[in-house]
């Protein structure tokens, strides 16, 4: 007689074993058409699962995250089963969720054509309307390799040949299409309503380059037909707003193949960098941080001690002189660490607080490269925190203030906060683990903020605050961090004298607020579409002269706004003065400054904002002190 406390306290018995969809009908028959799956203790599973003990459940429907997930991961399903009627001959591989959707990939003989997805997608619409049944079915090991082999299936045979011998495998069956898979599923097929393929990539067999290629569909899917269409306006949005194409509009920065990864900063590009780098090194003056700057390569001995020749060996990129081992460096902290180390620090000196604007380089995949959100080099506005352990939580209290003014001034008041917990491949024991743990959750306690965890996500060496912000078009970036580090200063040597006299390692804080500048400075240009607050504005006017009278007077108009600290040019051309206009314009400058007789005979200048607004004639001085007041609030012009 199995008891089952659902998620609002409430007691259910049942007098011999019952499946998830059997207690949902019992609770209502709303519920019963709206369960896609269960909650059995914490773990996911299929309607049909049965219930033998006393359980905890909670009923799954699209309105919940796992919900969509389960949404998600058939509908990958039901990808591969559209491909089988379609196209006999194409092999089925392996079909995960992703980020927003899923794909599966696929060995077939040709390229998949657009035309070909097409078909596809209309199939995997006709299949969803039959409502199929989805079942469980469990098999012996070996009769399923033995099954997969003879309908041609050698991937899906040799997935199922790495499971020990002896073991039962799941399989999944919808119609005539079945697949190897832990589930769960949806109960049908009906369940799925809201899907789009997007597109076709390569792969290769496991991720290995020395295996087959294969072609990897993707897909994205929803709870409702609403959500699917404002995720592809997103999308269209997004397009619209691609860092890449708006940095070649306004001469920002360029990518080239001989510097895969690697970006060449143009003179405006760079000066959006300069604004960003100087505010950053002023938050560091103003909250007692020291700069330094270290070494771009270090010996492998010191990686080997860090701990990052084991777990990040393969993101480093290596060299060799004279019969030793090199890695430039991925991060920053073990620098830090020997700058620590050059002299012996007392308790008293504690917390001692590096930064810098570190150069790393990692090597990422060639196919992960995406313009500046993911380069191969690039400068963190990184720091470290030596401390004790009584200061770790006023430290991330401290810390936790300052990210969320940062933000506010750049335009980000939409801050979520994650928790990411001990990896399974880390260093410390797990008693270090609990300590660390704790201390950040005591952090956000005494900040007063929510947060999700995140098991298995930290870093090797410990766990970590992820900050993520929340663009314009509501998509998420994690940019900031914060992280303890109760490992690496005694890795390293790195020690303290406390009040009795002896010698400790102290504990070590890794910080970040904005992360990668370069991915930062993406964030930024997709999040205002180009048209930077007055502050960041690479340009932040233009002076336009109406004919070649008023050149002279344009050109002394820009040199005094540039003498006051203002980022100002003259556009001298022969032009009209409406196309002047129009292409600044749409080069989305924060003001464009007219000069005709009158302006230069009283001087003053004319002045239209980005947006388009008229605000009249104005004395040269007070629009200089208009500007100066707009970038000291960091503010801008729509």
């Amino acid at each position: 007689m199995p008891n089952i406390k659902l998620p609002d306290g409430s007691l259910r018995s049942f007098p011999q074993s019952v499946s998830i969809a059997e207690v949902a009908a019992s609770i209502g028959a709303g519920l019963a058409r709206a369960a896609l799956a269960g909650k059995v203790d914490g773990k996911l599973v299929d309607t049909s699962f049965v219930i033998e003990r006393d359980v905890e459940l909670a009923i799954v429907t699209d309105k919940d995250a796992d919900g969509v997930e389960v949404i998600r991961h058939s509908t990958a399903h039901l990808l591969a089963y559209a491909v089988k009627e379609l196209f006999p001959d194409a092999q089925v591989t392996i079909g995960p969720t992703v980020e927003n959707g899923f794909y599966y990939d696929f060995a077939y003989t040709r390229p998949f054509t657009p035309e070909d997805l097409a078909a596809i997608e209309q199939r995997m619409g006709e299949l969803a309307k039959r409502d199929i049944p989805v079942t469980r079915e469990v098999w012996e090991r070996d009769d399923a390799i033995k099954f997969f082999l003879g309908q041609g299936e050698k991937y899906k045979a040799e997935l199922i040949g790495a499971i020990p011998a002896g073991e039962q495998v799941s399989l999944y069956r919808e119609g005539d299409f079945i697949d190897l898979c832990r589930g769960p599923h949806v109960p049908s097929t009906g369940k799925l309503k809201a899907f789009k393929l997007m597109k076709v990539a390569g792969a290769y067999w496991r991720g290995d380059h020395r295996n087959e290629q294969l072609q990897r569909i993707y897909g994205t899917a929803w709870a409702k037909k609403e959500d699917l269409e404002a995720y592809l306006h997103m999308l269209e949005e997004a397009e619209k707003r691609d860092h890449r194409r708006i940095a070649k509009q306004h001469d920002l920065f360029h990518m080239q193949d001989e510097a895969p990864g690697l970006v060449f900063w143009h003179p405006k590009g760079w000066a959006v960098w300069q604004v960003i780098e100087q505010y950053m090194r002023a938050v560091y003056r103003d909250n007692g941080y020291q700069e330094v700057r270290c070494p771009q390569i270090l010996d492998r001995s010191l990686w080997e001690k860090s701990g990052h020749w084991e777990h990040y060996k393969d993101a480093m990129f290596t060299t060799s002189s004279e019969n030793r081992d090199y890695a430039v460096k991925p991060m920053n902290c073990p620098g830090h660490v020997q700058v620590f180390n050059s002299q012996l620090h007392s308790y008293r000196d504690l917390p001692l607080r590096y930064g810098e604007f570190g150069s790393c380089h990692r090597n990422e995949p060639s196919g992960a490269l995406h313009g500046l959100m993911r380069v191969r080099g690039f400068v963190q506005d990184d720091g470290h925190i030596f401390c004790t352990e009584e200061q770790i939580e006023p430290e991330v209290t401290a810390f936790n203030a300052l990210v969320k003014k940062v933000y506010a001034d750049f335009g980000f008041t939409d801050v979520a906060v994650k928790l990411a917990l001990r990896p399974a491949s880390r260093v410390g024991s797990d008693e270090v683990w609990d300590k660390a743990e704790e201390a950040l959750r005591a952090g956000l306690r005494a900040s007063g903020l929510e947060w999700m965890e995140l098991p298995g996500e930290g870093a090797f060496y410990g766990p970590k605050i992820e900050f993520h912000i929340k663009d314009a078009i509501g998509r998420t970036w994690q940019c900031g961090t914060i992280q303890v580090d109760f490992s690496m200063p005694g890795r390293l040597g790195a020690e303290y004298i406390a009040g009795d006299d002896k010698r400790y390692p102290p504990v070590m804080l890794h910080r970040a607020i904005l992360g990668s500048l370069e991915r930062f400075i993406g964030i930024l240009i997709e999040n205002y579409a180009g048209a930077l607050p007055l502050w960041l504005a690479p340009v932040q006017a233009v002076v336009l002269n109406i004919s070649e009278k008023q050149a002279d007077y344009a050109a002394e108009v820009a040199q005094k706004l540039h003498s006051a600290g203002l980022r100002a040019e003259a556009d001298l051309r022969n032009e009209k003065i409406t196309y002047k206009i129009r292409e600044h314009s749409l080069n989305r400058l924060p003001y464009q400054l007219v000069v005709g007789d009158k302006e230069k005979a009283e001087g003053m200048v004319a002045v239209r904002t980005r947006g388009g607004q008229d605000l009249g004639q104005m004395p040269v001085q007070a629009l200089i002190e208009r500007l100066q007041s707009e970038v000291a609030a960091r503010s801008g012009t729509a």
